[in-house]
């Protein structure tokens, strides 16, 4: 998905959270008061994250992990804002920022797929912003040009090359 940066117009996070729970058809990424309309993400895009997230489901399903996947449409609380990650997954109880339950605040894994407009921005300021949440352990980038993922890690980070 890509972001589009919206009129600026500084909000505060209550105002987004109104925004944003009203809006039927598009979704608002949120940093430091200003919005940023998602953009339509392609085919290979689409591919790769319903794959990916149909696979995690079975493989928690069939081992009996505590842990749940979600797809696109879960907003995750950062420090100064609010993202929507391609895929996250939280292990033991969900937690959320509030009795909506539509603000994930305790990822354990955030998983992006990388486009031509969002690359840049999800390897640097955005993996930035992910690093402060206390609960992540791992960050992976999928690259949907090229069978290439970057694996980041609390532990270490390694690239699985490109075949």
């Amino acid at each position: 998905m890509s972001t589009e940066p919206q009129e600026k117009n500084i909000m505060t996070p209550g105002e987004y959270l109104a925004l944003e729970r009203a809006s039927l058809d598009i979704r608002h990424e949120f940093y430091a008061g200003e919005i940023f309309a998602m953009v339509g993400a392609s085919r290979h895009h689409n591919r790769i994250n319903m794959n990916l997230a149909r696979e995690l489901g079975i493989k928690f399903k069939a081992d009996n992990f505590r842990c749940e996947a979600f797809s696109n449409d879960m907003r995750v609380k950062i420090e100064n804002g609010y993202v929507y990650p391609d895929i996250v997954i939280t292990c033991g109880d969900a937690e959320f920022e509030d009795n909506e339950f539509d603000t994930l605040t305790n990822p354990v894994v955030i998983m992006e797929i990388l486009s031509d407009s969002t690359e840049l921005f999800d390897r640097t300021k955005k993996f930035f912003h992910y690093r402060k949440i206390p609960t992540l352990q791992e960050y992976i980038l999928v690259s949907q040009h090229v069978i290439s993922v970057n694996y980041n890690s609390r532990r270490t980070t390694i690239k699985i090359p490109e075949i």
